[in-house]
Formats: structure tokens, sequence, C-alpha cells
């Protein structure tokens, strides 16, 4: 009884209602964006948006799934594993270092990942795409892989040092003193231990190169070379779009990054806020 009435007095009505309407406006797009894929062209401009479809049909998804969408998909899949991997590789040595480097230049190097943080993605088009037409990886997935790798190292660093920073630095004396190396606790002690924190940065820079639209806008132009997010172009006309198809597109294609977030979401929290509270 007396843990009841705890309840009800931290019950704040105010915070339910907020909450309730987020998950209306979060919901109910996502609800319109499944119904509607289930319509008949015709029938998505008779019926009501939020009425169930009548009768019911998978014949977009058969649509999209005839066309080329398993070719934009692995291009997907390659673009972001290569993207994430090099990532990680770059980024979890530089972070040991930062937090464990008695250098003055290397603690002040993070200085200038923090400054990578305020670089606009927008403001680089111009001088991105000279650079990869220079280096000659134009129209190929590299020129994906490569920027996407520039703009996730910064926050996966910024993430990474601040868990880093929460390892105690008893373990790293108690190898020091036994003779270990740096490479040696890196691959032993901060891999092992960071393991939250990589997992929230693999699904954070999945889900920004997954999504990623200017870059395979702008660096590609094949057919062969289109990602996900350029193949909704496949279903748009001169003068009409097949919107039941689109967001039938739209459903496919999100699947597994939706995967990704679900086997990765108890470790999101804790990676991000890791270090910010001290």
């Amino acid at each position: 009884m007396q843990r009841l009435r705890r309840l009800l007095v931290r019950w704040n009505p105010l915070a339910a209602i907020a909450g309730l309407l987020w998950l209306v406006v979060v919901v109910v797009p996502l609800y319109w964006i499944v119904v509607t894929s289930l319509r008949s062209r015709e029938g998505f401009f008779d019926a009501r948006p939020l009425s169930l479809p009548s009768p019911a049909t998978l014949d977009n998804y058969h649509t999209v799934l005839d066309g080329d969408f398993f070719q934009y998909l692995l291009n997907s899949a390659l673009v972001t594993v290569l993207t994430v991997g090099i990532t990680l590789a770059v980024s979890l040595p530089a972070a040991h270092a930062i937090v464990h480097s008695t250098r003055r230049v290397v603690r002040l190097s993070f200085q200038l990942f923090l400054l990578g943080l305020a670089i606009p993605l927008q403001a680089t088009v111009i001088p991105l795409y000279l650079i990869i037409s220079k280096l000659g990886v134009y129209d190929t997935l590299w020129a994906l892989v490569l920027p996407g790798v520039a703009f996730a190292v910064p926050l996966t660093i910024v993430i990474l040092v601040n868990f880093l920073r929460d390892i105690p630095r008893e373990l790293y004396e108690a190898m020091r003193i036994d003779g270990a190396s740096q490479r040696r606790m890196l691959l032993h002690l901060s891999l092992p231990l960071s393991r939250p924190a990589i997992i929230t940065v693999m699904v954070y820079d999945a889900l920004n190169v997954w999504n990623g639209f200017l870059f395979p806008l702008i660096l590609t132009q094949s057919a062969d070379k289109r990602v996900l997010p350029l193949g909704v172009f496949t279903f748009q006309g001169e003068f009409n779009i097949d919107v039941p198809t689109v967001l039938a597109y739209v459903v496919l294609s999100s699947i597994p990054i939706v995967a990704l977030y679900v086997i990765g979401r108890r470790y999101l929290v804790s990676g991000l806020t890791a270090g910010f509270g001290r």
C-alpha cells in the first residue's frame, strides 16, 4: 500500500500527457506509411488516410522486390559496413591515445576532433566533390565510404573518449606494471570494457550512413552504384509518383536498420551519456 502511494505521489500527469502526445506524433506517421504501402494505387486516392486498406495488397512489395532493390540493398550494406568498420579502426586507437597519452600534442588533438563536429555537412559539398574527382573514385562506393568515415570519426572519438575516461586507471596501471604495451592494453582492456560505447557508435554511425542521401546524390551517378535512399527515384515518374510503392520501398529499406537498432538499443543511453556526468 505504501509503495502504491509513493508511485501515485511521483506520478506526473503533465509528463504523462506530453509522453502520450509524443507517442502519437511518432506512431501515427509510421502507421500511415505501413497502411498506405498495403493499398493499391487506385485505393490510395479513394480511401481515407488512416483507414485500413480494403482490400489489402502486397503488389507494391512485389513491385519493389522485382526491381533492383537487392542491388541497392547490397550497396548500402557494403557502404555501411566499410564506413563503420574503418571509423572504429581509426577512432578506438585515437581515443585510447587521447585518454592515456602524456604528450600535449596528442591531448590537443582532441580539440581538433571537437572542431570537426562544428563543420556542417552541406558546407563541404563543393570541395568534397572536387577531392573525390581528383582521387579518381567518383561514381564508386568508395566515394561514399571516405566522406562517411571523415564525418563519423569526430563524434565517434568524442563518445569513446568520454567512455574510456570512466574506466579505472588502476586497471591500466596494473597491466603496465606487468609489462603490457599500449597495444596490449588497447586490445585486452580498452576494447572489451568499451563494448557498450562501441555498439553505441556502431548503431549511430550505421543509421547516419544507411539514411544518407546527400553524398550518394552528388558523388554517384550510375544506376548500379545507387544505395537505398536513391533507389526511391525508381518509382518517381516525370509527372507523378507511385506513393504506395514508394512507401513499400521505405518499409523494406527500413527493416535492416530497425533490426540493428533493436539489437543495440540497450547500449545507446549508457554509451551516449558516458563521462558527461563527471
